[in-house]
């Protein structure tokens, strides 16, 4: 795990990534409560498919160029744009008339004027972003954003294999090994990428440590994110967000949501994680609870093929019922 090193007062964005269902909605609720640092409820989405459009942008010099940004935005998250952001109402036109008279003809420049713009609306002065998969996307973010700063959360995977069960069709993820694979390809990635950056644009934090020692953590974060320490951070509310699909983001932070996989994993699946991750499990410091024998290529391909057949079957049934 990098150290963080103590800096001053920064400005720049603040994107919380990791592997989905990681904990990183606890922790944007958790950080959005410091006094100086506005994050969105929700995930905003757009800022990758818009780096990857790009080319389709090119006349941004004018209200108009802007307001085809903004209705790209809305067209991939209305519900984004028009619920999680606190500090200001989306209004297409009037956004597009106000990013153009303050000058901001690039599309990086453009995302953060509306996310600066909703940061001064809830009265703070500094913004952030928690979209978990942007951690495979970090050189896009960090080309657009080169101040920003990147905090990958990392949880135990078996307990992530759980929560992806719970919405196994949103995650098209319906076995161990396949749960495995999708976990480690995330925290792998992160690491990597980080690995090339600076101690003071990428942290690693754990989930469980965030739990088991939540104020010396997040004194840890705020000296990474050059901010001062604040007892609001572990405020909670009842509501101002996802509590339907996230309830635990509205309670106090409970210690015994970590390691729920020993008692709710049966010994095959653990032994189907552990079999494909239990290299990285020990790398980012979680024991295993078997050898960790890797699995036979007909077994590897028995699990991919349960899962992409039951893809296919849930897909399928979904556009029969929409």
């Amino acid at each position: 795990m990098n150290t963080p090193l103590a800096q001053p007062s920064r400005t720049g964005p603040i994107f919380i990534v990791g592997a989905p269902r990681s904990g990183t909605t606890m922790l944007q609720y958790r950080l959005r409560n410091h006094p100086r640092i506005s994050l969105p409820t929700g995930e905003s989405h757009f800022i990758v498919s818009l780096y990857r459009a790009q080319g389709k942008y090119e006349d941004l010099a004018h209200p108009e160029g802007i307001r085809r940004i903004l209705l790209a935005m809305l067209a991939q998250n209305r519900s984004f744009l028009e619920t999680d952001l606190h500090g200001l109402q989306f209004d297409v036109d009037a956004l597009a008339d106000e990013l153009h008279a303050e000058g901001r003809h690039t599309l990086p420049a453009i995302i953060s004027g509306l996310f600066e713009k909703n940061a001064r609306g809830e009265g703070k002065v500094r913004w952030g972003d928690k979209t978990p998969y942007y951690v495979m996307h970090l050189p896009k973010l960090l080309e657009w954003f080169p101040d920003a700063q990147i905090v990958h959360l990392i949880r135990d995977g078996r307990d992530v294999a759980l929560s992806l069960f719970g919405r196994q069709h949103d995650f098209h993820v319906y076995n161990a090994h396949f749960a495995a694979e999708y976990w480690e390809s995330y925290v792998e990635r992160g690491r990597a990428l980080g690995r090339a950056l600076s101690p003071d644009q990428y942290l690693e934090l754990r989930y469980e440590d965030l739990l088991v020692q939540p104020e010396d953590t997040m004194r840890q974060l705020c000296t990474f994110l050059g901010e001062d320490y604040s007892e609001a951070l572990f405020e909670v509310a009842s509501t101002g967000g996802p509590a339907s699909k996230t309830p635990l983001v509205h309670k106090p932070l409970q210690a015994d949501n970590a390691g729920k996989w020993r008692s709710r994993m049966t010994a095959s699946q653990v032994r189907a994680f552990e079999g494909v991750a239990g290299r990285t499990l020990r790398e980012f410091g979680y024991e295993l609870a078997t050898p960790a024998a890797p699995p036979s290529l007909p077994t590897k391909a028995a699990y991919r093929l349960h899962n992409k057949l039951l893809t296919a079957f849930w897909r399928r049934a979904r556009k029969k019922r929409a």
